[in-house]
């Protein structure tokens, strides 16, 4: 589970806009530029390259 805190500084790196926590999928969410970007041992990997496109 990631934290509030961190929750509140992230933002998308493509479009900077906001991101949501999918606790359940263990994602971040960017429904702006429909992208998902993974969460591995509580670690956002924010790289655009890497985001999965829904």
């Amino acid at each position: 589970m990631l934290s509030e805190e961190l929750l509140k500084i992230l933002a998308c790196p493509a479009c900077k806009g906001k991101l949501e926590y999918d606790s359940k999928e263990q994602k971040l969410i960017c429904e702006a530029c429909r992208l998902k970007y993974r969460i591995e041992e509580q670690i956002p990997i924010m790289l655009v390259e890497e985001a999965e496109r829904y």
